[in-house]
């Protein structure tokens, strides 16, 4: 499966953005994971939805303020961010691992988009 992110973008603290994840074929056997990666850190699990067993996951530092979902019919992932912060700055991924729960660790997964950046000024 193909992936491709989109809706990234520069916004204040306190505002929120939407990403997308757009599958090129059906979702319904994928957990589809959303991470990030901040300029020198390592790639960091934000958020994960998967259609297998209907679980979810999110990081502790973004719980309460991002919202995972995912529309089966449009092969389509979203990942509602509210009130951003400075430090959610990154570039956002998304990933797929076939017929799975949700995994925290980015080594599960097999295909990945190339990524949209997301900058939060304070």
């Amino acid at each position: 499966v193909q992936l491709v992110e989109s809706g990234g973008g520069l916004v204040q603290a306190g505002e929120s953005l939407r990403l997308s994840c757009a599958a090129s074929s059906a979702i319904d056997d994928y957990a589809i994971g959303w991470f990030r990666q901040a300029p020198g850190k390592e790639r960091e699990g934000v958020s994960c939805i998967s259609s297998s067993d209907g679980s979810t996951y999110y990081a502790d530092s973004v719980k309460g303020r991002f919202t995972i979902s995912s529309d089966n019919a449009k092969n389509t992932v979203y990942l509602q961010m509210n009130s951003l912060k400075p430090e959610d700055t990154a570039v956002y991924y998304c990933a797929a691992l076939y017929g799975s729960s949700c995994q925290q660790l980015a080594g599960y997964y097999g295909s990945w988009g190339r990524g949209t950046q997301v900058t939060v000024s304070s």
